[in-house]
């Protein structure tokens, strides 16, 4: 039975077997990122017993591992990447690039999209620093400005109980 093991920012899909020494485990596929249809398929072509696709993405799922559903995906963001950070191909693979990308479906992006554009392809932990310096900038702007509201008064007295404890011993 295959499982997802995560190992820092990898992740690796696991085969479990027992043997007379015991259970061993040995890595069928890993990946960064995603689980693909590219990395199943990997994973169970080097399967030795039963291998559930769907229990896997279900098990990512539930870790907070990002599943996609198609194949190629993968290769088509490392390419973006790669031309965002200003890496050029050989002009004989851009023209090939255009003619085979021509003749497919596509869809504009977005307006709203259209900023989020250079972050398709970066690494998760890249995009997880730029979140946490985000909100620790709106944290502090936040933290600068006066209340906008007071908090409201109390409608009720405090129930302090040590107080009346106290009151209790010196009456005795």
């Amino acid at each position: 039975m295959a499982f997802l093991y995560r190992r820092g920012d990898r992740v690796e899909i696991r085969e479990s077997r027992a043997t007379p020494r015991g259970p061993r485990s040995r890595t069928l596929a890993s990946f960064r990122g995603a689980l693909s249809p590219d990395v199943l398929a990997l994973a169970a072509a080097r399967a030795g017993g039963r291998f559930d696709a769907e229990a896997l993405r279900a098990q990512a799922r539930a870790k907070g591992i990002a599943v996609s559903g198609r194949r190629g995906d993968h290769a088509a963001r490392a390419l973006l990447a790669e031309l965002q950070r200003g890496e050029v191909p050989d002009p004989v693979l851009v023209s090939l690039l255009r003619g085979l990308l021509e003749p497919l479906p596509a869809e504009p992006v977005p307006e709203h999209l259209a900023d989020a554009a250079e972050w398709v392809g970066r690494h998760e932990a890249a995009r997880g620093r730029a979140l946490r310096g985000l909100l620790r900038t709106a944290d502090t702007i936040v933290r600068s400005r006066e209340p906008v509201r007071t908090p409201p008064a109390e409608r009720f007295p405090r129930f302090a109980s040590r107080a009346r404890a106290s009151r209790a011993r010196s009456s005795r």
